[in-house]
């Protein structure tokens, strides 16, 4: 199967500065790619040229097998874009601008009827859709933006920013809402939030300057826990292995206060009581028990050097 998207050699020009420098990357259907990069990295001029925004100075990009320069028509009807500032017609009705945005897709009928029920639903909407959009909070304006997105049912979903100034627990919502549409649609998602990408994303894509530093798999299938105990880390190590949903486990690591640590890689879900009770029960005494953080934030500032 050819992948989703393939830019080869993107390159793109204002005047003399060059905003995107020779980058080249594949994304497979059924995949997350987490597009990151310091402010001014090339990611929005990559994200038009992807969406036929922009034609690149150099370079192609074809989408779904489709040229997005010459056969533009063809590729946009497989893309879904939501970008930063989305601009909705907020004094329409949710249905209302569901419908009208439906029409510009080609739908009529029962087609549109069906798609606008099918993103009401996916995107759980029901209770406002008579509302008008000027009243809904900013989570669900988002989630209206991507509604529309979906309706004439894309094979790639291209996310610009998805959790820019939302609260925090809008941005677990709308994380959980990315999950369940990668099941159906190949992502592209950008994000300042390096941990929402850890969390939503297979692969990350790095910039710097235009220039694509590095393509890298995330952990997939999985999310990974940090524990801190003291004792014997032998039986520690036995004892996390044991524990129900624990795919994957790091070695032990000293630590300067004695203690050791550990990775564990789990199934999605909330085992972290049954890890927990696993090591108080062997003897063992338990400091910490969290999520794994700063593994991307270590290799983006790596990197970029820091770049802001």
């Amino acid at each position: 199967m050819p992948p989703v998207i393939h830019a080869d050699r993107l390159t793109k020009y204002y005047g003399r500065r060059c905003a995107v420098n020779d980058v080249s990357f594949e994304v497979a259907s059924g995949e997350v790619l987490g597009l990151l990069g310091p402010n001014g990295s090339g990611k929005s001029t990559i994200l038009r040229m992807l969406t036929g925004y922009l034609r690149p100075s150099a370079g192609r990009v074809r989408v779904a097998g489709f040229d997005v320069a010459s056969e533009g028509l063809q590729a946009r009807r497989r893309i879904g874009y939501v970008p930063e500032d989305v601009p909705l017609y907020t004094h329409m009705r949710v249905a209302e601008f569901l419908s009208f945005m439906g029409r510009l897709q080609g739908l009529e009928g029962r087609a549109l009827e069906a798609a606008i029920a099918n993103a009401v639903a996916k995107l759980a909407l029901g209770g406002v859709r008579e509302l008008t959009i000027n009243k809904l909070s900013r989570g669900f304006r988002q989630r209206v933006a991507i509604a529309q997105a979906l309706l004439h049912g894309p094979e790639l979903l291209i996310l610009d920013e998805p959790t820019n100034g939302l609260d925090p627990r809008q941005i677990i919502e709308v994380r959980e809402l990315i999950r369940a549409l990668a099941a159906e649609h190949t992502i592209l998602v950008t994000s300042h939030i390096l941990s929402e990408i850890e969390r939503v994303a297979t692969r990350v894509a790095i910039l710097l300057d235009g220039r694509l530093l590095s393509v890298n798999t995330l952990t997939r299938g999985g999310e990974s826990l940090q524990v801190a105990a003291r004792g014997d880390a032998g039986l520690l190590e036995r004892t996390l292995a044991a524990v129900p949903g624990v795919t994957a486990l790091g070695t032990p690591v000293a630590g300067s206060d004695g203690a050791w640590r550990c990775t564990v890689v789990v199934e999605r879900g909330a085992i972290a009581g049954r890890i927990a009770a696993a090591v108080v029960g062997a003897g063992l005494e338990l400091l910490a028990l969290g999520p794994e953080q700063g593994r991307l934030e270590a290799l983006f500032l790596e990197l970029t050097g820091g770049a802001r």
